[in-house]
């Protein structure tokens, strides 16, 4: 089974507001980056949207460690999902889970592979979560024109 490495970060400008996510993957040293930005979004739909399209660029099933600065999608896939599932898409107080089209979207990909989620600190200098941050934050610069709104592709 292939090993690849999956370091992913979401921005936003404003909450909601233009949005974009970065994500490098590598495999046996060879890199690809993938971005895409949203005039209206908000930073957890970009994180999550960093995972799911480094997720569907593989064409096969892999052994995935992916590396995220956020909290939210490494708690998310780590802790809560499964129950989340469980609870018919509810959190344990019996609300709606936040963004659960994409959640849905995340778990389907995830069963076709053995994956880690590992957490580092954002903006702490690790060289893969900086590059991530760059192509999110570029990818927000190019669609700020208020006009435009777009629902997230995935």
């Amino acid at each position: 089974m292939k090993e690849v490495e999956i370091y992913t970060d979401g921005a936003c400008s404003g909450n909601p507001g233009p949005g974009g996510y970065g994500a490098v993957l590598v495999y046996q040293g060879q890199v690809k980056e993938i971005s895409d930005g949203f005039p209206k979004t908000t930073n957890n739909q970009m994180e999550l949207l960093a995972v799911i399209n480094a997720l569907n660029a593989l064409k096969e099933p892999c052994r995935v460690s992916i590396t995220t600065d956020s909290e939210y999608v490494q708690k998310g896939m780590q802790m809560w999902l499964n129950g989340w599932k469980k609870n018919d898409w509810k959190t344990r107080e019996g609300k709606p889970v936040q963004n659960k089209e994409l959640w849905m979207i995340l778990d389907q990909l995830i069963q076709r592979h053995e994956y880690t989620v590992n957490w580092v600190k954002g903006h702490s200098g690790h060289p893969q979560n900086e590059r991530c941050d760059e192509l999110a934050r570029t990818a927000a610069s190019l669609h700020r024109d208020p006009n435009k709104v777009d629902k997230p592709r995935y």
